[in-house]
């Protein structure tokens, strides 16, 4: 990434603020403080998934029975979801802005930058539906997060205009994503959850 386009993403911030609570509430586990399970829990999701051990794992291996059925739910989703991955990427980072949660916002701006998106992809993100760059049905997405975000649901208008984008098979991918992140969001904010340091210095203003 380009060091002014670093700046630019780093400075991004949604009205009102990132949100999160004022001090950690559930802290990731501690090495010494994993069970048998959790160690080959991490180990598979780093060997198979390729993914490093977040914060939000380790915090979530606190409850290893919710850990184990949310990880193959989300992973339906994300990596492995049927719709295209750059719209399943604006969309996390979309509902990571409305939500104004810092973690989810710094995960897919790094997972994104990494698998799907462009460094503009990410700047235009704030601007939602009125994003200059975003093509008709990118901009119907945005819409639908801020509709769901907002009003708990979908609008007729916004659903018209993704019918003409996605199956109804994709449709409900596309209302699991945006559902699922918003309650990710939640436990983030509420947990008090610290950024992985890859990610604050991903963020950090330079």
């Amino acid at each position: 990434m380009g060091e002014a386009q670093r700046n630019k993403i780093g400075y991004l911030v949604p009205e009102g603020g990132w949100r999160k609570a004022e001090r950690i509430r559930v802290a990731p586990l501690k090495p010494e403080e994993m069970s048998l399970f959790a160690r080959i829990a991490i180990r598979v999701i780093n060997k198979v998934g390729k993914l490093e051990a977040s914060n939000l794992f380790m915090m979530l291996l606190r409850n290893f029975r919710l850990f184990k059925a949310w990880l193959g739910f989300a992973a339906r989703m994300m990596p492995y979801g049927e719709i295209d991955r750059r719209d399943t990427e604006l969309v996390i980072l979309r509902v990571g802005w409305n939500c104004r949660c810092r973690y989810e916002w710094g995960q897919h701006v790094d997972i994104g930058l990494r698998t799907a998106l462009s460094e503009d992809d990410i700047v235009q993100v704030p601007l939602g539906e009125t994003a200059p760059n975003f093509e008709p049905r990118i901009k119907a997405l945005m819409k639908a997060c801020d509709e769901f975000h907002h009003d708990r649901m979908v609008g007729e208008s916004t659903w018209a205009e993704l019918e003409q984008h996605y199956s109804t098979r994709k449709l409900l991918e596309v209302l699991m994503l945006i559902g699922h992140y918003e309650m990710l969001a939640g436990v983030l904010n509420s947990t008090g959850l610290p950024l992985d340091h890859k990610l604050d210095k991903l963020l950090e203003k330079v």
